[in-house]
């Protein structure tokens, strides 16, 4: 059995699916057997494309009008088929650049995994970069890790706290959306300004602090 997907990117109407649909038709599909969604390839809320998912049986075919309907990216339409593959359904695409898709053959299923490795290619280069990123920073005496927004309210909140010898430390860091590192740059344990709280104090601006996560 062959099934249809498509999809157009606005929801609006200014896009026509008509194209999309003879073109399915035209191979032989029928309309009950065409699922479609109105929304951005990027998004991951797609109904049309999980139910045509769910709706595929072994020996089942999903037919696309081009590519770049079906998944949100290279990394996405590779894991889509891989499951497909594993399920026993095949994958046709219609026209465009992966027009030489089709999976249930020998050679459509070479061209996919030149997809396949192009996807895992560029997997390694992200790694690569953001590795690289993250060496040279270190070289500059930076690290990695998100950075937290410290007004003054903020540090005036940690001195009082921190001057009441009850003072849970966990519990006021969560409550300050800061880490145990960061309230300490701010102030003592004995609730005493340190100079990172007094510039930002002084200052009576925000300041941005590198932090390691929430809580204590």
């Amino acid at each position: 059995m062959i099934i249809g997907y498509a999809r157009v990117s606005k929801a609006d109407g200014s896009q026509s699916i008509d194209l999309q649909l003879d073109a399915l038709k035209a191979e032989g599909v029928l309309e009950r057997d065409v699922y479609i969604d109105k929304a951005s390839g990027s998004r991951d809320d797609r109904p049309g494309l999980e139910a045509c998912l769910k709706a595929l049986r072994e020996g089942d075919t999903i037919l696309v009008w081009k590519l770049d309907r079906l998944g949100r990216d290279l990394r996405h339409l590779v894991n889509i088929v891989h499951d497909l593959n594993g399920r026993g359904v095949g994958l046709r695409v219609i026209t465009g650049h992966g027009a030489a898709i089709d999976t249930t053959t020998p050679a459509g299923k070479l061209v996919f995994s030149i997809f396949a490795a192009l996807a895992e290619f560029e997997r390694a280069l992200i790694i690569e970069r953001t590795n690289a990123g993250l060496t040279a920073a270190r070289a500059r005496g930076r690290v990695g890790g998100r950075r937290f927004k410290v007004t003054p309210s903020m540090v005036r909140r940690a001195e009082a706290a921190m001057g009441k010898p009850g003072t849970n430390v966990a519990d006021l860091c969560a409550e300050l959306g800061i880490t145990r590192q960061t309230l300490y740059r701010l102030v003592g344990p004995d609730g005493g300004i340190r100079p990172d709280g007094e510039r930002i104090v002084g200052g009576g601006v925000s300041r941005r602090l590198q932090g390691t996560g929430n809580g204590a």
